[in-house]
């Protein structure tokens, strides 16, 4: 059984989005955080609300850079096992990622097969369909093929249309990050001197003059990925690369 029958298995509205006002701590131990993640679930889907705690197993997931990736296996009452993945926002993310684009982004790019399906939020993450892959590690970016596979999806990225504001991200983003990257203090001496080894106003100029070259190129805005590491990235050997 898909996931994503699973999620909207008790609602004929697939379209509507499920959401709960639970917060998880993301400071807690595995062993903490699996009584309230098992709630969270029950919560959100409701055919899993009378099951047992003892049906529900939790375990982490590499990949992911700023969120703690979470895996959901529940074992149904009819014998079946499915799985999700609970995405939990690291702390202060919300600084440097609007939230509320992001969902709207993943349901059109999902539906252009890039990512997992997204099933529900709540008030400090979201949950996914799970996708049976594994995430990239910096060797595999050296692969010819796997890098050309990358930038094939990269290119059909590109082109899903996401509705909303066609302005220009990543400047905003780079000078609001250099912004605040310049006025840090550290009470760490070792890290202080590293700090004041950055000249500031060199990598300012050289910001701008890559943006007036850049700007040069009249090329067309698309909707960008911006973090593609490969702890973004997700291989399944028999479907190909994905992006995350």
């Amino acid at each position: 059984m898909a996931v994503a029958e699973v999620a909207r298995g008790d609602n004929s509205s697939s379209h509507i989005l499920r959401s709960s006002s639970l917060t998880l701590d993301t400071s807690l131990s595995l062993p903490d955080l699996t009584p309230p993640l098992i709630e969270l679930c029950k919560d959100l889907f409701k055919k899993w609300s009378e099951l047992d705690d003892s049906s529900f197993s939790v375990e982490t997931v590499s990949g992911g850079i700023t969120n703690l990736l979470l895996k959901v296996s529940v074992k149904e009452e009819d014998g079946n096992e499915v799985s999700v993945t609970v995405r939990l926002y690291g702390p202060n993310t919300d600084y440097v990622i609007n939230r509320e684009r992001e969902l709207q982004a993943i349901k059109y790019l999902s539906a252009a097969g890039f990512g997992a399906k997204l099933l529900g939020v709540f008030q400090n993450g979201m949950v996914q369909s799970f996708i049976n892959a594994r995430t990239l590690i910096p060797q595999d970016m050296r692969e010819p093929k796997l890098a050309a596979e990358i930038a094939k999806q990269l290119h059909k990225f590109h082109q899903v249309n996401i509705p909303g504001s066609k302005e220009p991200q990543l400047w905003n983003d780079i000078f609001r990050f250099y912004e605040s990257a310049s006025i840090l203090h550290f009470d760490d001496i070792e890290k202080r001197k590293k700090y004041e080894t950055i000249l500031f106003k060199e990598v300012y100029n050289e910001v701008v003059e890559i943006k007036e070259l850049t700007d040069l190129l009249n090329a067309p805005v698309v909707f960008a990925h911006n973090d593609l590491l490969s702890g973004n990235l997700m291989l399944n050997e028999d479907e190909g690369v994905n992006e995350n």
